[in-house]
C-alpha cells in the first residue's frame, strides 16, 4: 500500500496492510509489530516466487519471526511486504502442520526430530547439522528463510519435543 493510501496494492491483494510512515520504526513488521531480523537480498532472491521476485524493490529487508503473522519479509522504507504465499518454500517458524521444515540445508523437519526422540529416546540430528556447518556444507543465508543458521531453531524444537515426550510418558 502506498503511504497514506487506504487501498491495498499488489503486495497485499484483498487485504489491508498497515500504513508505514516515516515515524514507524523500520525494524517492526508492519502487520504484527514484531521486531524483524535483517535478511540479505540473496535470501529473498532465492526464495521468492517468480511473480513476487518481480516486485522486489527494497534494499533493507527484515524477516518477521511472529508465527501468527503471514508477513515473511518487509522493508518499511520501500513499503515492500512479502507474505508466506510469496515464497517457494514453507516457512518453518510460521507453520503448524507437518511437514514443518527446520533445517533447509540438510532437509530436516520437526517430525524427523520427533520420530528419533520417540523411537530412540535421543537424536543425533543436531550433531549432524553442527558437523555439516563446521565442514562448510551449509547454505543457510540462501536456503533458510531467516537467512541464518538453523541450529538455534533446532535446539528450541528439540527442547519442546523432549518436554512433550516426557509429559506423555508420565
Amino acid at each position: 500500500m502506498s503511504r497514506g493510501s487506504t487501498e491495498p496494492d499488489s503486495a497485499c491483494p484483498g487485504e489491508t496492510c498497515s500504513d508505514v510512515t516515516p515515524e514507524t520504526d523500520a525494524t517492526l513488521c508492519p502487520q504484527s509489530r514484531s521486531v524483524g531480523s535483517k535478511v540479505a537480498l540473496v535470501t529473498l532472491k532465492a526464495l521468492l516466487s517468480p511473480s513476487a521476485l518481480r516486485r522486489l524493490d527494497g534494499r533493507a529487508y527484515r524477516f518477521c519471526p511472529d508465527s501468527d503473522c503471514e508477513v515473511a519479509y518487509f522493508d518499511s522504507s520501500a513499503d515492500s511486504v512479502f507474505r508466506k504465499r510469496d515464497l517457494l518454500i514453507r516457512v518453518g517458524l510460521k507453520e503448524t502442520e507437518d511437514p514443518i521444515p527446520i533445517c533447509y540445508c540438510f532437509d530436516v523437519a520437526v517430525a524427523d526430530l520427533r520420530k528419533e526422540i520417540q523411537t530412540q529416546g535421543t537424536t543425533a540430528i543436531p550433531l549432524m547439522i553442527a558437523a555439516e556447518v563446521r565442514a562448510g556444507h551449509c547454505a543457510c543465508e540462501v536456503r533458510n528463510p531467516q537467512g541464518s543458521c538453523c541450529l538455534g531453531n533446532v535446539s528450541r524444537a528439540l527442547g519442546t519435543i523432549e518436554s512433550e515426550v516426557r509429559a506423555t510418558a508420565s
